[in-house]
């Protein structure tokens, strides 16, 4: 485990034992949850799980759901959650989900059916065709297959599951640093070294347009943009940003034959999606578009309906203690140095 996972974890169990997060508590009006995959636990090499961040078990997600039930969240569509963020309303919860897995129709949707809570899926044509690079995938991959790695300058072993793992974490973030295009064409040329071909990941992950289009005819479902081939909008020129927004809904939407009102910018750190990404966003006509910078929502957000904060159901913390922390709003408080709003 990184220093950084372990700082978290510590601030978290220290959080929930002394209830300090009672203290400093600042709940907003309501949040966004962001998921990914929600399936069975079963990694690809038995120790070997460096992508475990995204993806939670059933089980967790139906405790999850209770205990936000129970802290008087009532789960919402977005568009409501829109709604009362102009307006004013009770507390809410609105679910949203990221990629377009097939466990989100398969595993997640029946326990969705159980609380009776509504959801945005967040689709993006370029994996719904498996033509969008899945390099988180493929350097998962390829690190799993390989016993020594280069790239980013760096030269790393991998001959166990420790060293993968290792490998992975330094690797994974300093091409985070780097701009997408390298990022992309080192994660190519060692996926090529693997064997590793994304089409071949993402058919048994991710649903195709007559799954995606069965989904969303499901009435607790609603279909969001997910740009056009999962870029990192920020990363590129405006022109290609521009192409991504506004390709990806303008494609939804002639397959849904339905407006498609919500965006979730790819990645969604201040890295990934900015001012200008949230620009683009209002200027392509969506109500809503989410980042997966932390935070609580409050009124002010009602002014910022293209920059808005998620709560992340993170598989690393599957544990309703640290998840009561998450909803007392007080992480948030602190990571964001007390101010409501980061939208800059």
């Amino acid at each position: 485990m990184s220093f950084k996972r372990a700082l978290i974890g510590a601030g978290f169990a220290a959080l929930a034992t002394s209830r300090l997060h009672r203290a400093l508590a600042a709940p907003g009006v309501g949040f966004l949850l962001t998921l990914h995959h929600v399936r069975p636990f079963r990694p690809r090499l038995p120790g070997y799980s460096p992508n475990r961040l995204l993806e939670v078990t059933p089980e967790f997600l139906d405790q999850a759901l209770s205990l936000i039930a129970a802290r008087g969240f009532a789960f919402v569509t977005l568009s409501e959650a829109a709604k009362r963020l102009r307006e004013g309303g009770p507390p809410f919860a609105a679910l949203t989900f990221d990629d377009g897995y097939r466990d989100t129709r398969d595993v997640a949707l029946p326990v969705l059916e159980r609380h009776n809570a509504a959801a945005t899926v967040y689709f993006a044509p370029g994996l719904i065709e498996r033509t969008a690079r899945l390099w988180w995938l493929e350097l998962e991959e390829a690190i799993g297959r390989l016993d020594a790695i280069e790239g980013a300058g760096l030269r790393l072993p991998a001959r166990d599951v420790g060293e993968k793992s290792a490998a992975f974490e330094r690797l994974y973030w300093a091409l985070r640093a780097r701009p997408e295009a390298e990022m992309l064409d080192t994660v190519a040329k060692l996926a090529a070294k693997a064997g590793v071909t994304g089409a071949a990941l993402a058919e048994p992950d991710f649903l195709d347009w007559d799954e995606t289009l069965a989904l969303a005819r499901h009435p607790l479902i609603s279909v969001g943009a997910h740009s056009l081939s999962h870029r990192r909008l920020a990363q590129w020129p405006e022109r290609d940003a521009r192409a991504e927004i506004f390709g990806c809904k303008a494609a939804l939407e002639a397959r849904l034959g339905a407006p498609v009102t919500s965006l979730s910018y790819p990645v969604g750190d201040p890295s990934s999606a900015g001012p200008r990404e949230f620009a683009l966003a209002r200027e392509a006509g969506f109500e809503t578009a989410v980042t997966t910078r932390p935070g609580m929502l409050f009124p002010e957000h009602a002014n910022h309906l293209h920059a808005l904060p998620r709560v992340s159901l993170n598989g690393l913390w599957q544990d309703l203690r640290y998840l009561d922390v998450l909803l007392s709003g007080a992480p948030f408080r602190l990571w964001n140095r007390g101010r409501r709003l980061n939208v800059a």
